[in-house]
């Protein structure tokens, strides 16, 4: 007689389900016809569609096209090949519930126990250059996420494989349990399905509304993990980076990284904000070099000059205590001699970022630094007009700040006429000024160390709660560099006071927005001072 232990040791488990019957249709090629031999070779019958099919005939793999199990044909270009009840039927049916059996066998529906789908490649296809609507809409799938919907919310009785990356997990169930799938492998594939499916459908919708000018009423975002990090901004909160699906390239994420330990948290926010910066400042100085050192998201050196080691050097030269530790990012190939200038006694740095790098240049800033992050980012440069920022319980989208600074729509206030030069160079300190964080205050202007027309950052006091402690900082930071320099505000100067103090260092030029109704008070003490004032119109508040 058996014992109860031996019964309940021998007893099927009710959680398995064996595949008899599975259903495959991909995209992505890669590794199906390897993981449907392993599943010819259990004997399980195999139905397919289109390319699917062929590949795997092809292969010698025996496989039934989908039009002998729903007798009608693959039609309207591909359209409509599996929408049909004797597909759905035979992934939605409960097996548990006598009407869905009876169900079945009235209407000759046979049971479907694994589904293998992935998408049509609609992501890649809005990624190419030059990829037309029609295009785009056509590989808009419905009946693969038709098939992935049924069979994920089946799970109790059907396994969905969505993506190569599971072959090799289902295989091992399959040997581990002779040819059956598990339950809780079930529920985390149907998980993992319904997650594509959403976030397919996500990446659709903001394709289709990407011309919207007005925000929509309901938002729909989809990112991928990149990978987990190290942890937050500080050791006690966990932290992950997530690439937004149908981003364009060229943004930071992008980058690929030659050399140095993995990157944290801070680092690549800070190394994001320098990148941007870098890019803006280029823009503003067309053909010049341009290069940034960054801490805490804030810029504390900035330059353009006639060459890349001479745009490092001033860019250092900026704030050298700051700097140590910090980002530096590059508009241009870092060569040897930038190299040389990054690698100097007494310099630090945590992440370099550059379109790309000299051969002996990047063997020199290896062999400095062990753990130096050295990323490029190739010379892509990415559209994106909006960014959002998350907050608990919901998030907040704007307009990114883009505005390219334009001297000639600028109001002379008060004071001498400004030079060209000074103009120039007011219009990259601008690029600067809009990164930093509010309040913010910069002094800056050209070079004084350079014969090249470069401009460059003196000082600059940022995240302060008054203006005059910017003012305060920006000075103390420029030092003797304040005599004869331009002095940047991102927003207006709420009274005279903030004005008079950097007029007292001996700046030469005030650049702000304007709209105080105290301006006349700071345009009359420019006069006083023959001190040029220009006004910009537009705030560059950065939180």
């Amino acid at each position: 007689m058996t014992s109860p232990l031996h019964a309940s040791a021998i007893a099927p488990d009710p959680d398995l389900v064996k595949v008899s019957r599975a259903l495959v249709s991909v995209s992505d090629k890669s590794g199906i016809v390897e993981l449907a031999k392993a599943l010819a070779e259990r004997n399980i019958e195999i139905i397919s569609t289109g390319g699917t099919a062929k590949t795997l005939s092809d292969a010698g793999i025996p496989v039934i096209p989908i039009d002998e199990i729903t007798n009608f044909p693959e039609m309207m270009d591909g359209r409509v090949k599996t929408l049909h009840p004797k597909i759905h039927g035979g992934l939605l049916a409960r097996r548990d519930l006598p009407e869905h059996v009876q169900a079945m066998t009235e209407h000759d529906i046979k049971p479907i126990d694994l589904v293998i789908v992935n998408l049509y490649p609609f992501e890649s296809t809005i990624a190419k250059p030059g990829v037309t609507e029609p295009q785009a809409i056509e590989q808009i799938d419905i009946g693969g996420p038709s098939m992935v919907r049924s069979a994920a919310k089946n799970h109790a009785s059907v396994a969905i494989v969505t993506d190569p990356s599971q072959y090799e997990s289902l295989l091992n169930e399959l040997n581990t349990h002779d040819g059956q799938t598990s339950f809780a492998l079930r529920k985390n594939l149907a998980a993992q399905a319904f997650v594509q499916t959403a976030s397919y459908d996500a990446m659709i919708a903001q394709w289709m509304t990407r011309n919207d000018t007005n925000a929509p009423e309901t938002l729909t975002l989809s990112y991928r993990k990149i990978d987990d990090l190290r942890y937050g901004e500080n050791p006690h909160q966990s932290a992950a980076s997530y690439r937004a699906i149908g981003a364009p390239t060229g943004t930071l994420l992008d980058a690929t990284q030659l050399h140095g330990k993995p990157l944290s948290f801070n680092n690549l926010n800070d190394a994001s904000a320098a990148l941007e910066t870098c890019r803006a400042m280029a823009k503003v100085q067309g053909t010049q070099h341009a290069a940034i050192v960054l801490k805490h998201t804030n810029p504390c050196g900035a330059a353009t000059a006639s060459t890349n080691a001479h745009a490092i050097d001033r860019a250092i030269a900026g704030d050298p205590m700051a700097a140590f530790g910090g980002i530096l990012a590059s508009s241009t190939k870092i060569d040897l001699a930038g190299a040389q200038r990054i690698t100097a006694e007494g310099t630090f740095f945590e992440v370099l970022i550059a379109p790309s790098y000299a051969p002996d240049a990047l063997e020199l800033l290896k062999q400095r630094w062990k753990n130096l992050r050295i990323l490029a980012i190739g010379d892509e440069v990415p559209e994106i007009p909006t960014e959002t920022k998350f907050i608990p319980g919901g998030l907040l989208v704007q307009d990114r700040d883009l505005t390219i600074p334009n001297p000639a729509e600028w109001t002379h206030a008060a004071g001498p006429s400004p030079s060209d030069d000074q103009l120039g160079a007011a219009a990259m300190l601008e690029t600067i000024c809009r990164a930093l964080s509010s309040n913010a205050v910069l002094l800056g202007g050209i070079d004084p160390d350079s014969d090249s027309g470069s401009a460059r950052l003196f000082g600059a006091g940022a995240g302060q709660m008054d203006r005059v402690a910017s003012c305060l900082g920006a000075v103390r930071k420029a030092g003797e560099l304040s005599k004869g320099s331009i002095a940047l505000s991102d927003a207006f100067f709420p009274f005279p006071d903030g004005p008079q103090m950097l007029i007292d260092a001996g700046v030469s030029m005030i650049v702000h927005p304007g709209g105080s109704k105290r301006d006349d008070e700071t345009f009359a003490l420019c006069d006083k001072h023959k001190v040029t004032c220009m006004t910009t119109g537009i705030r560059h508040f950065r939180h």
